[in-house]
């Protein structure tokens, strides 16, 4: 039985590094709860029962949050067995924890209903998911389990083709292996990992938890192919012919443009290609790494997402001023609301109601960019935002390198694919995740466009769920 406690309505906060210190390097900047911390903001969860609890029907992989928080509390006199414990009952939904607890929108998702929240600040469960794998990490408890459980996997005759190493395809890696299948991922790229190595930056997403957290997938019995692109490497048709099933998470990789002059003026980057280069190819430890990024003394990122902050930030810690351009209001933001505040707290500028409409040159680079100013209507789109429209008033700022984070579009070698379903480039599943081509499935941003990481794992749960209905339907067929 746990003990009665006092209800504590304040959000037991999480330690960070200072914002003057922090833009100085790229080294992560929030530190995470203490055991001590952590067992005090468990203590604050209701323990709503599973059946009910909203948090959980919040959460796109359904982890039974309120099981997890309730094992910290139940054994804090022994912190190894609270976190083994509490690691076991998120595993069981969430191979990715370390990263989820990160990167994760919590505040739109498991946290948005908190009951807790009625009454005080919701549960910080974010933080909690993310102490739980960083302490089991560090005490060599994750491993502990993984011994547990690898000995207790049937291995299975089938075999399944994962296209893409990024969350969707991790995690339906990561399920398929625990059920016993042969799992390959191909992955382009020369690192796994998809966005969580090219497109979040250190200071929020250590790679070194991605590359732990895909450790534990090899030790499962997944195998990882990188630099194989699907579409030129090796076609669906041909993985058909070696494998049972196949699941494509190749994610959203192509980045959006704007169709305005001078686009094509040097210091102008996506933030997919700038994201990429200080990320993945780590140019901000350039000359160690051989991959250099010019980022000049004024900078002008033109978005208002994830991504644009992450571009924001990373310029941030070059030195640059940064300025972020966005053509609705701050209501419309749809970054999250910490890395809104860390940017801010960085001395990022934000500049709102600016449509950019031309990107202005001087000896073949950019040297400014044009705006025409736009104004809001009471009338809302489908996604809730409030219409916009121009001016005929112009605004010139200064910028001597410009980012576009505007989104990106799925992998096109991949939706080229004969006899593949596409609407709008989106590839097009059924209820079970399965796609026009029988036998291939496929999830994450592949299938919605540019989403979340929780999204895209939530899909690759899924997908794993159907792929292993329907590989043991047709062996039963065969039998």
């Amino acid at each position: 039985m746990m003990p009665k406690r006092k209800l504590i309505k304040e959000r037991i906060p999480t330690p960070e590094r200072p914002a003057g210190e922090r833009i100085k390097d790229f080294n992560e900047v929030n530190l995470g709860y203490t055991f001590e911390l952590a067992v005090k903001e468990a203590e604050r969860c209701l323990q709503c029962p599973a059946s009910y609890a909203p948090c959980i029907k919040g959460c796109p992989v359904h982890i039974d949050i309120p099981g997890f928080i309730s094992r910290l509390v139940e054994y804090r006199d022994n912190p190894d067995r609270a976190v083994k414990e509490a690691l076991d009952v998120i595993w069981a939904c969430n191979s990715l924890p370390a990263t989820t607890g990160r990167v994760c929108p919590q505040e739109d998702q498991c946290e948005m209903n908190c009951v807790m929240g009625k009454v005080g600040d919701k549960v910080n469960i974010g933080k909690l998911e993310r102490f739980v794998a960083d302490y089991a990490s560090e005490r060599g408890i994750d491993d502990e389990l993984l011994g547990e459980i690898i000995p207790e996997i049937k291995r299975k005759p089938q075999k399944v083709a994962i296209i893409g190493a990024g969350p969707a395809g991790l995690t339906a890696a990561g399920e398929l292996a625990r059920e016993g299948y042969g799992v390959v991922i191909y992955e382009a790229l020369h690192e796994a990992g998809g966005v969580l190595m090219y497109g979040i930056p250190e200071f929020r997403l250590p790679k070194s938890i991605v590359e732990r957290e895909i450790n534990k997938l090899r030790k499962l019995g997944v195998k990882i192919l990188t630099d194989h692109i699907v579409g030129r490497t090796v076609t669906i048709e041909e993985l058909l012919q070696e494998y049972d099933a196949v699941f494509i998470g190749s994610g959203a990789g192509t980045p959006r443009l704007i169709n305005a002059p001078g686009i094509n003026l040097n210091g102008i980057y996506t933030a997919n290609e700038f994201l990429t280069r200080v990320n993945l190819m780590k140019a901000y430890l350039f000359p160690e790494y051989d991959t250099p990024v010019y980022v000049g003394e004024k900078v002008i990122v033109i978005g208002a997402g994830n991504t644009a902050m992450d571009a924001a930030r990373s310029a941030r810690r070059f030195g640059a001023d940064v300025t972020i351009a966005y053509r609705r209001g701050e209501e419309d933001v749809s970054a999250r609301e910490e890395e809104v505040e860390h940017a801010k707290e960085e001395g990022i500028k934000f500049e709102f109601f600016l449509n950019p409409i031309e990107f202005i040159g001087e000896d073949g680079r950019v040297k400014a960019v044009k705006f025409e100013k736009m104004k809001p209507l009471e009338e809302r789109d489908s996604r809730g935002k409030r219409k916009i429209v121009g001016t005929g008033e112009y605004v010139t700022l200064e910028a001597d390198t410009v980012i576009i984070a505007i989104g990106k579009h799925p992998n096109r070698l991949i939706v080229s694919t004969p006899g593949l379903k596409v609407e709008r480039g989106r590839i097009v599943v059924d209820d079970n995740m399965m796609t026009s081509i029988p036998g291939v499935f496929a999830g994450g941003d592949a299938i919605r466009g540019e989403a979340t990481v929780i999204l895209a794992m939530g899909d690759g749960r899924r997908a794993a769920k159907a792929i292993h209905e329907y590989l043991m339907r047709k062996r039963r067929e065969n039998a």
